[in-house]
């Protein structure tokens, strides 16, 4: 409590300033970064909070190093990207959308905390951006992924104000939720997530204190053979919550593909798969080429829950595949009833639900 006092303390008297600060981050996660890109992560990564002012215009760093100005608070916005979407919802934005990236009603979290925005029209993929649509819907601000740069000249041409995320890891993902509080004049909303997930992660840290992390093997959405190694976002996951990620020895940035023969000779006590996965826990566990991997042999193979969101992605509530994790791995340090609270007070504090923990699965 003391420490989310002196944090909020920190936010009124930084609210106060009128010099702008920087928060910058790059996207060479995504493998598009250029150099100037890549030290305005690091930027961001050594100072996340520092786009604090107390009125509009408001200059920021976005996360592929650019300078942009906003001149008032945006009262129409377009997201490109379901996770700067996510961010919105979660910073109380809803309202002020009037477009969203395509495939809205697929994503369960915004039908739970915000279903007027399903039907609002879409802007395409960050595949095939509709820049066209984008224009036509004349907002003051246009929020699109990292990947999406090349089309931003083309919106500035239209006169519209961009800002590009680029969520790839924890830092990052906290750089660009100041960036959108700062454009949106949302800091203390950001400051609460911040103190949230620092107070959650702290405790269970705490709680796994001197326990001993048994080896997780996270299995990718398309295949069982696809891993995340020690650079991707999901490594986190598995760290915080007292285990060890069984892929380490990769240098992959992005999914690896493996081989049976490799997954047997890491032999991992657990088996986890990811949020969205196209194949199931039994599938797994029937698989006559997995019947000498410890984690099969005692039926310690799972799957992230999928009913609300995908927590093992770079979203707001990704800190609760933490917690579910460290359940899983250390149920009795960290039990079913710590997790589920932490869980309810995240919902209902950020995206003004009530988490239905009974069904954390969607139906097939």
């Amino acid at each position: 409590m003391k420490k989310w006092i002196s944090r909020m303390m920190a936010l009124v008297l930084a609210g106060a300033l009128t010099a702008c600060g920087q928060n910058t981050a790059g996207n060479s996660a995504a493998g598009t970064g250029t150099a100037a890109e890549t030290a305005a992560q690091e930027t961001t990564a050594a100072n996340p909070v520092d786009n604090v002012q107390a009125a509009y215009p408001v200059t920021i760093i976005d996360q592929l190093g650019r300078e942009v100005t906003i001149e008032e608070e945006p009262e129409t916005i377009v997201s490109g990207y379901y996770i700067s979407t996510s961010l919105l919802l979660a910073l109380n934005q809803q309202e002020k959308l009037v477009g969203i990236e395509a495939k809205a009603k697929s994503r369960s979290i915004y039908r739970l905390s915000a279903p007027e925005i399903i039907d609002l029209p879409n802007v395409g993929t960050a595949k095939e951006f509709d820049l066209e649509g984008c224009a036509a819907l004349e907002p003051d601000l246009v929020i699109v992924p990292a990947r999406l740069k090349d089309v931003i000249p083309s919106l500035e041409e239209l006169g519209l104000t961009v800002i590009a995320v680029n969520p790839e890891d924890q830092k990052l993902l906290e750089g660009a939720m100041d960036i959108l509080a700062a454009a949106c004049g949302k800091q203390d909303q950001a400051e609460a997530l911040h103190a949230f997930t620092e107070q959650e992660l702290a405790a269970l840290k705490e709680k796994l204190d001197g326990t001993e992390a048994p080896t997780v093997y996270l299995a990718g959405n398309s295949a069982l053979l696809s891993t995340a190694g020690p650079s991707m976002y999901q490594n986190s996951m598995i760290v915080n919550a007292g285990g060890k990620n069984a892929a380490e020895e990769l240098s992959d940035s992005y999914w690896a593909e493996i081989s049976y023969e490799q997954l047997l000779a890491w032999n991992p006590d657990y088996i986890i798969l990811a949020s969205d996965a196209s194949y199931t826990v039994d599938s797994v566990l029937d698989d006559p080429s997995l019947s000498g991997c410890s984690a099969v042999q005692n039926g310690n193979v799972y799957q992230l829950p999928n009913a609300i969101e995908a927590w093992d992605s770079p979203v707001p509530g990704s800190i609760l595949g933490s917690l579910w994790l460290a359940n899983v791995l250390h149920p009795e340090q960290f039990t079913d009833e710590m997790w589920e609270q932490s869980a309810v007070e995240f919902y209902e504090t950020f995206y003004r639900f009530t988490p239905d923990l009974e069904n954390l699965y969607a139906a097939e």
